[in-house]
Order: structure tokens, then C-alpha cells, then sequence
């Protein structure tokens, strides 16, 4: 799903990580996530999946990634929300494959996902809401 209109992120991140685009730095990633959620009073399983979820799209990008490139991750926090995006530089312009088995499992976990590219970046956008409160007791 897009984002438009009044759906649109600042310009400016709640949080925002660089790491090295190679894939022993993922579990920073991985972790910086859950640790978000969990001031977002996300339940244990919203953590697993959005974890998941931002390693699943961290590995995509991954794939794209120039050599020299670093992977960002960017993280707005909202009422029991989370959206992240997650990009690299590529040496050219790349697509997703959304019948991969890695966009299947990302798209599974995730409220929504979406990716963007252009000339030279890759970047895919992933919105996360927590379980309701009463759902989880």
C-alpha cells in the first residue's frame, strides 16, 4: 500500500541506524527493532514478526547493495505503530521480486510493505501495528 496524502512520513526519523551493508551487522538491526517495539508496548509475537520482518527486507536489500554501501534503517514510532524503511545504494536500478519467498514472508508478517527504487537505491517501507491490547490478553 502507498503512501499518500496524509499517509506520507516526515522527512525526519524517530530513530535512525547505519550499518554496513554486509549481513553479519543484521542482528544489530534485528535488535535495535525489538528494542523500538518493546517501548511500543508490543506484545513478544508483534516483536518476533517485526524482527523478522526487518531482517527479511534488510536481506532483500542486501541483495543490492554496492560494495561500499551502507544499510539505513529509519524508524517513525506511532500509538502502538511502527514504521521502518529500510535502504542501501545499488549500482544500478534493481526491482524486487514480489513471488520471492523472502517479499512473501515479509509481506506475510508486516500490517503492510511496500519497496521504491531509483537510479541507484533501493529502499522498502514496512508498517507494523501491535496486536490490540485486548486481542493480546
Amino acid at each position: 500500500m502507498p503512501l499518500t496524502g496524509s499517509d506520507e512520513l516526515p522527512d525526519r526519523s524517530d530513530v535512525e541506524l547505519r550499518i554496513p551493508a554486509q549481513g553479519v551487522y543484521v542482528s544489530v538491526l534485528r535488535t535495535t527493532t525489538a528494542g523500538l517495539a518493546a517501548r511500543l508496548d508490543f506484545t513478544l509475537d508483534d516483536i518476533e514478526d517485526l524482527r523478522m520482518a526487518v531482517g527479511e527486507a534488510a536481506a532483500i536489500v542486501l541483495e543490492s547493495a554496492a560494495d561500499d554501501a551502507d544499510l539505513r534503517a529509519r524508524f517513525w514510532l506511532g500509538d502502538r505503530t511502527m514504521t521502518v524503511t529500510v535502504d542501501a545504494d545499488t549500482d544500478g536500478t534493481v526491482m524486487v521480486d514480489e513471488d520471492s519467498f523472502a517479499w512473501q514472508v515479509l509481506t506475510t508478517l508486516a500490517t503492510s510493505a511496500e519497496f521504491s527504487t531509483t537510479d541507484e537505491r533501493l529502499a522498502i517501507t514496512l508498517v507494523m501495528q501491535a496486536t490490540p491490547l485486548e486481542a493480546a490478553l
